[in-house]
């Protein structure tokens, strides 16, 4: 089926899908997805087959994620990120080039969007305008990765497409004691320039449990100069883990106490989520978790484009 044709008030439906391997919960994952209609395209934020957790990166597993996925993937898009998973580096097996299970089964249309590598790069789907990172390739000052997002922002026109949505694999904001402020460098290099642009949402896997914080920045920290903490910016986006797919790893329980004045809600939950875009204006969120042969919203929040309602959000 063609994709719609891109326009600011083109709605269009996300579902959102990170670290799911392929278990009984990533199958109770899968399933809930698909038994919703609404879903027209995946974001996934990293970590697929999960082949890597297996003796000599046993690639026999990326045969059987293909034909998992498949249900899905064989009727709609499926917009890949690349997690840690895929990197798939094994020096026992003389395997050191990275990443090139992943580059060789999932082809991305990167070059579209002038990158010069399938690990970043962008796509436009109706009125939403979908930027994909490595948290996992260089992404300093002068790297391809950089120069190439520099470029990338300046292009995004928000007369034709008013939503802004990045993907990474590693989250920039964290209050789950399981890979705590690994995301860290990436969010001081990133994090001002997507204030700058207005980014709506950051969505990112790795964290194998499901959290949302607020609009929040930390734009004028400094990594060596000690603690600081967030403040509400209404310029900046709101942070969403969703590594709940699934994985053979298991749920990550264990949250840092108290919850942070950052994080409006979090749970060790497996599930997935929708992301409805109504317009130019507003957008609907909802994250489903698991239970048994049902998806449950558990949270959802009302979306608003800060373009043109420079106000807060309500769940």
């Amino acid at each position: 089926m063609a994709p719609p044709k891109v326009g600011p008030d083109v709605p269009y439906t996300f579902g959102i899908i990170g670290d799911l391997e392929q278990t009984y919960a990533s199958n109770q994952t899968l399933y809930n997805y698909m038994s919703n209609p609404k879903g027209q395209a995946v974001l996934f934020v990293g970590d697929l087959s999960y082949a890597d957790d297996h003796p000599n990166h046993d690639q026999r597993k990326w045969d059987s994620y293909g034909r998992f996925v498949e249900p899905s993937a064989a009727y709609q898009p499926w917009i890949w990120g690349a997690g840690n998973h895929e990197i798939d580096y094994a020096q026992s097996i003389s395997e050191t080039q990275p990443f090139k299970p992943y580059k060789n089964r999932y082809h991305v249309p990167y070059k579209a969007s002038q990158s010069t590598s399938p690990l970043w790069y962008s796509i436009k789907r109706a009125s939403t305008y979908i930027i994909v990172l490595s948290s996992y390739s260089a992404y300093d000052k002068y790297t391809p990765q950089n120069s190439w997002l520099q470029d990338e922002l300046k292009k995004v026109n928000r007369s034709e497409t008013p939503w802004l949505i990045v993907l990474v694999h590693a989250p920039w904001y964290n209050s789950n004691n399981y890979h705590y402020m690994e995301g860290e460098s990436m969010r001081v290099t990133f994090e001002p320039w997507f204030v700058e642009n207005k980014v709506d949402i950051v969505f990112a896997g790795h964290v194998h449990a499901y959290g949302r914080s607020k609009r929040i920045s930390n734009i004028h920290y400094n990594i060596t100069d000690g603690m600081s903490t967030p403040v509400k910016d209404q310029n900046a986006p709101i942070y969403i883990t969703i590594g709940d797919g699934g994985n053979i790893e298991g749920i990550a329980n264990s949250f840092t106490d108290p919850q942070p004045s950052y994080s409006a809600f979090r749970e060790a939950s497996f599930g997935h989520a929708l992301l409805e875009i109504k317009n130019r204006t507003h957008a609907h969120y909802t994250w489903h978790r698991n239970k048994e042969d049902e998806a449950v919203i558990a949270d959802s929040i009302w979306l608003k484009k800060r373009y043109y309602l420079p106000e807060e959000e309500t769940a």
